[in-house]
């Protein structure tokens, strides 16, 4: 059996019926994308530990470390249920020597360039800009900025309820937003809101024409890489160094430690 009709068969009896949409997506995308073009043709006993370890080698001169380990992973996956179904006499994806990863360094704002974004921020006068100040004050990711809705923000008790994510989904070449659960168990959590953010959340909220805290004219939903480029943009204008917008979840973090090794 050749490898690319065993990857069909693994995508759609092994994988889809007991992972998340998005990890699917994921796993799909590698596949045709990187394990079908360059692997695809050989036959399943045909890949030896010469033909991984050179395929893993080109991989390390295109993609960053943490890319080539998804699409290993990917891999290795795939080969051992192979094996373990009867597919494959035998795998060779443990000879697969991989580089070591170098750490990478937790990117955050500086105080001064926070202060710059929020002013940014509120000068805007854009209410769908607020989310970018709460990620800064609550630590929540992308996708759980997106999917909150005004039913998980209890303002009486200065508290917010993450207990989904989301991110974006072309479907028919309509956008979808797909609401999923966190990315953890632990990632379920009651977040305290400073009181200075709250009267800006009640004005947002009797302007808001949706159930979502972020949202675009009219209540649309706003793509989450155009709330990412958004954010980009922002930076630019304000002449601050580029980040991820997970840049604003490790200031969170930065600024809550130094909170409690001074005491405050």
């Amino acid at each position: 059996m050749k490898y690319m009709n065993w990857l069909t068969q693994w995508l759609n009896i092994y994988v889809k019926p007991v992972v998340k949409q998005r990890t699917f997506e994921i796993y799909n995308g590698i596949v045709h994308k990187q394990l079908i073009p360059c692997l695809g043709d050989y036959g399943l006993n045909e890949l030896l530990p010469a033909v991984l370890q050179k395929f893993t080698a080109e991989l390390c001169l295109r993609y960053a470390i943490n890319t080539v380990n998804g699409i290993v992973s990917v891999l290795k996956s795939s080969l051992k249920v192979a094996r373990r179904t009867g597919v494959l006499n035998r795998e060779y994806t443990d000879s697969i020597r991989m580089p070591k990863a170098r750490e990478k360094e937790v990117s955050c704002f500086s105080l001064t360039e926070q202060k710059r974004i929020e002013r940014a921020v509120f000068k805007s006068g854009k209410d769908r800009l607020f989310g970018i100040v709460l990620c800064l004050y609550t630590g929540l990711r992308i996708g759980e900025l997106m999917s909150l809705q005004w039913a998980d923000i209890d303002l009486r008790r200065c508290v917010l309820s993450v207990n989904k994510t989301c991110h974006d989904c072309w479907q028919n070449g309509v956008y979808v937003r797909l609401i999923d659960t966190p990315k953890t168990a632990s990632s379920k959590r009651r977040i305290p809101i400073p009181k200075q953010l709250l009267p800006h959340l009640k004005a947002i909220k009797s302007r808001s024409q949706s159930t979502f805290v972020v949202s675009g004219n009219k209540g649309k939903d706003v793509p989450l890489r155009s709330y990412q480029k958004t954010f980009e943009r922002l930076l630019k204008h304000e002449d601050i160094p580029h980040k991820g917008f997970h840049a604003l979840r490790h200031t969170f973090a930065t600024r809550a430690l130094y909170r409690v090794q001074k005491g405050m």
